[in-house]
């Protein structure tokens, strides 16, 4: 028997109705119903990558999203608690404690303040401590949102609600989801590239930045800064480029023969990633080549070509920008800061994790603002949660002081295009316990970051076993507050 035939007779009315194009019975119905939707809806045959048009104007091209793995202690960065302070090494108040769950503290708590010391900078007066001394000069720079808040106390589960918009896998990252909705500029590059130092990858592991139900092309690249740039798309020994082309058009014809005889989308996906892999053959070694940059450049960076490091993809997110790369993500590991050691201490181990990180950070944005590039980019950094108002329960009587997972507050920060500059917005109580003014829940980030990007979050959409999903999944609401 013919095997289109015989594959014919295992489909259901569903399966035929779902795979015969945009001309079925099915199609028609559900576009006369919806009417066009405003999106990423892909061509058959099309290239799936390809540049698509936002729904309306957009005010940032491309995102560079800087994650500090962990959970920064916000209360040592940017959120000042002189109240804190006067009260450290009490008791907490049981208000605060019941009904509260914590990762690693039971009990009555002792109040933790500061050891840090802050100063406002800027011409907005944002707060910052001694441990942010390279923000401080781009203060101006920066929208501080010091409300934010989550559902999740643990890491994999936080990072995974950042991300994908549900604490369990499965979901399409954010990144896949503006590729998805964008496609790319630079037909030679991925839409989306991740970058990860410090050795360790996220908790949230790779479904932070997967594709979830979306057709595998939208997931994100991990490149590297040592090494080959990309692992697994260098030619093995014996095979030069154009026996690599002459292999790929082979393989090409076969999956657009397997392509039309199933219409699986995935097919279509195949054939653009082959296709990318073979550009970026050439493409990527050059653009991951920091040594072509400048002295002053690399110093302003503290980035050394040949090594790993988050210096040094900062310095890569730059050159992927100019090169119109979508999303451009960045994970740095070691921010959980318990204090169950020396470098988990939220004085001397917080002080040099900051003195890696914030130089290479403020040389990023001062960089982009030079090129002209920051007013068409938005920088985000941030981790998954915050740090508690106390100290964690099972360092409380050691000489290294930390604080538990908290996801009812904290802050992060966000720069560049359409976001207002030098900017504080949302308000926690005088010990940092609760948000009490314009909570900010991670899909209200998320809405706030597809609109910058020209999408209505509830609009972008992907069907998905009988429903529409969409990155903020039935929440979310833009925070016009912060935009300029």
């Amino acid at each position: 028997m013919n095997p289109s035939l015989a594959s014919l007779q295992h489909k259901t009315r569903r399966q035929f109705l779902r795979t015969t194009g945009q001309f079925s019975l099915g199609a028609i119905a559900l576009n006369t119903l919806l009417g066009h939707k405003a999106g990423a809806a892909m061509q058959a045959g099309a290239d799936p990558l390809a540049a698509r048009p936002p729904q309306f104007q957009p005010r940032a091209r491309r995102v560079i999203y800087l994650h500090m793995s962990g959970g920064p202690p916000h209360l040592d960065l940017l959120d000042y608690k002189p109240e804190l302070v006067k009260r450290d090494g009490q008791p907490c108040p049981d208000d605060f404690l019941k009904g509260k769950r914590f990762a690693f503290t039971t009990g009555v708590p002792k109040l933790m303040g500061t050891p840090r010391t802050f100063s406002q900078y800027g011409q907005g007066g944002i707060w910052m401590s001694d441990a942010v001394p390279n923000f401080h000069r781009v203060a101006d720079e920066f929208c501080v949102i010091k409300s934010m808040n989550t559902d999740q106390f643990n890491h994999a589960p936080a990072e995974l609600l950042l991300y994908t918009g549900s604490a369990r896998q499965g979901r399409p990252s954010m990144g896949s989801w503006v590729t998805y909705g964008l496609g790319s500029e630079n037909s030679d590059l991925p839409g989306f590239v991740v970058l990860i130092s410090s050795g360790v990858q996220p908790s949230g592991g790779q479904s932070c930045w997967g594709s979830g139900f979306l057709p595998s092309v939208f997931q994100g690249v991990q490149c590297r800064s040592k090494g080959d740039p990309v692992l697994y798309v260098s030619d093995p020994p014996g095979m030069d480029r154009a026996l690599r082309r002459r292999t790929l058009d082979a393989l090409q014809e076969l999956n657009e023969i397997q392509g039309q005889e199933l219409g699986n989308p995935e097919t279509a996906t195949r054939i653009a990633q082959y296709e990318l892999a073979f550009r970026m053959q050439a493409s990527v070694p050059e653009v991951m080549d920091i040594s072509r940059e400048p002295q002053a450049v690399l110093d302003a960076y503290g980035a050394k070509p040949g090594e790993s490091s988050f210096a040094n993809n900062c310095l890569l997110a730059r050159r992927l920008a100019e090169q119109d790369v979508r999303f451009i993500q960045l994970f740095d590991w070691g921010w959980d800061f318990h204090g169950t050691g020396p470098v988990e201490d939220i004085r001397d181990g917080l002080t040099n994790k900051m003195a890696r990180t914030d130089k290479p950070i403020a040389a990023l944005l001062e960089d982009l603002r030079q090129r002209g590039l920051l007013d068409d980019t938005l920088v985000i950094w941030g981790g998954e949660f915050g740090r508690t108002p106390f100290r964690e329960g099972r360092t409380s009587n050691s000489d290294v002081l930390g604080r538990d997972h908290y996801p009812d507050c904290y802050s992060m920060l966000l720069a560049g295009a359409g976001i207002k500059r030098g900017f504080s917005y949302g308000q926690t109580d005088e010990l940092g316990f609760a948000v009490v003014e314009n909570k900010v829940h991670v899909h209200d980030l998320q809405a706030t970051i597809l609109h910058l990007l020209g999408f209505d979050h509830t609009r972008l959409t992907y069907r998905f076993q009988g429903r529409d999903y969409r990155l903020t999944d039935v929440h979310g609401s833009v925070v016009k507050d912060i935009l300029s």
